[in-house]
């Protein structure tokens, strides 16, 4: 992986937060905000400093969370009303562009 600075770290957990209860943003759509050259960058943020962000607003592009957190994610996302279908989120009505 590529070096982080502090500043894209922060740019990233800033973008995160800002993201409204019933919309979510994909790894992509913030890697690119920031300028990092990889998605891959984002879930590394966010697996090592996340526990104080809604981390579960920060899905795949497909729209299907990872197998890890699926139960808990969707759970969250639920419960904010953030549209879902068959374990899935509607990428078309609740992704958050920039």
């Amino acid at each position: 992986m590529s070096a982080v600075s502090d500043e894209q770290v922060e740019a990233v957990r800033s973008l995160v937060a800002a993201i409204p209860a019933g919309r979510v943003r994909t790894y992509g759509d913030l890697a690119d905000e920031v300028g990092l050259s990889n998605a891959r960058i984002v879930g590394w943020i966010m697996r090592t400093d996340s526990s104080d962000l809604p981390w579960h607003r920060v899905v795949p592009a497909s729209g299907r969370p990872a197998p890890a957190v699926r139960t808990r994610q969707l759970e969250l996302l639920r419960a904010e009303g953030t549209p879902l279908r068959d374990g899935r989120i509607l990428m078309t009505r609740a992704r958050m562009r920039p």
